[in-house]
């Protein structure tokens, strides 16, 4: 077998709620590893919503699935999300359950904010049950039908709070996302099935930086990191040490190229929406009439301004809403 990860972010544009960076991870059968993930599990997911076909799950760019401004728009994310944590007998319950199982310091850092200090928002959001589990047993036996296994899913969830404290240190918010990506590569390095083994990681391009050796030097300071290539699309590198092997690619347009970097980057916005909802809902129970956010730049400052009289009745301490970049 032949494991294969992901990873991808949702919320390095806004200036209101957290970045979340995630990652999911396949274990593949070596003769189907360098195949294309859609066509090999064409059974049980698909691209788009309009080529669903007998139940099968929605994996795709995360910007592709999600509608905000439809009242179902989550409908996708959890079929894709929930269902193939449901493949692991995972089934969160609600928002908490769901940090728990993919970003376990998450609930911890979110009690701090009094927007997310129960978490006890019910998930699924948009699905039944019973849709649910459809696109679970549709997924397990997809998955099992090709020998697939879902190895991992975990996600960073970087609040308002560490967030501005990092890029406070660094004075550059893509080296903070660099950072918390780094922090994902290090735990899937821990899943690395062994000696005599290589791993492949795909990395959503962050921005236009082609050279990663010396931050993935600083982090796996142990190991012997080579460049395979950086061009205009792709960055790889490989990593080496008692004899295991991974090898990691930056490439642009990772989500629309990659199964996990697309699931990855479903899980990263499904835990941000879901997370900003409670948000929301926190500011609108405190200002009457206020319209919600997604917490980009231009929307972002005009809720900003429209809570700020609030915020400071309540006594919240302004480094918790508004991000320094």
């Amino acid at each position: 077998m032949t494991r294969i990860a992901g990873i991808d972010e949702a919320g390095f544009g806004p200036v209101l709620g957290p970045l979340v960076v995630s990652t999911a991870c396949f274990d593949v059968p070596d003769d189907h590893a360098g195949e294309c993930l859609w066509k090999l599990l064409r059974t049980c997911v698909a691209r788009t919503p309009g080529r669903r076909r007998g139940g099968s799950v929605v994996v795709a760019d995360s910007k592709t699935v999600y509608d905000r401004k439809k009242a179902d728009g989550l409908q996708h994310l959890e079929r894709g999300v929930l269902g193939m944590l449901a493949t692991r007998d995972r089934r969160p319950s609600n928002l908490g359950e769901l940090l728990a199982c993919l970003a376990p310091e998450a609930p911890a850092q979110a009690k701090q904010e009094p927007w997310h200090a129960d978490c006890t928002a019910p998930v699924p959001a948009c699905i039944s049950p019973t849709d649910l589990a459809l696109a679970s047993n549709v997924l397990a036996a997809g998955l099992a039908g090709e020998g697939v296994q879902l190895a991992a899913m975990r996600a960073q969830c970087l609040f308002v709070p560490a967030y501005n404290r990092l890029v406070q240190a660094t004075r550059n918010k893509s080296t903070t996302l660099l950072d918390t990506t780094c922090r994902l590569l290090a735990y899937l390095w821990g899943k690395h099935p062994g000696a005599g083994q290589t791993m492949r990681i795909y990395v959503d391009r962050q921005g236009g930086r082609q050279h990663y050796r010396p931050t993935l030097q600083r982090t796996f300071e142990a190991f012997d990191v080579a460049v395979t290539e950086e061009t205009e699309t792709r960055s790889s590198y490989r990593l080496a040490s008692e004899g295991k092997v991974v090898e990691i690619h930056f490439t642009v347009g990772g989500e629309d190229d990659n199964l996990l970097v697309a699931l990855a980057s479903m899980m990263s916005k499904y835990l941000r929406e879901l997370l900003m909802a409670g948000f929301n809902r926190f500011w609108a129970s405190h200002v009457p009439g206020l319209a919600p956010t997604a917490g980009y730049y231009v929307d972002g400052l005009r809720f900003h301004r429209e809570i700020t009289p609030a915020a400071q009745r309540l006594g919240i301490d302004p480094g918790v809403l508004l991000r320094c970049r």
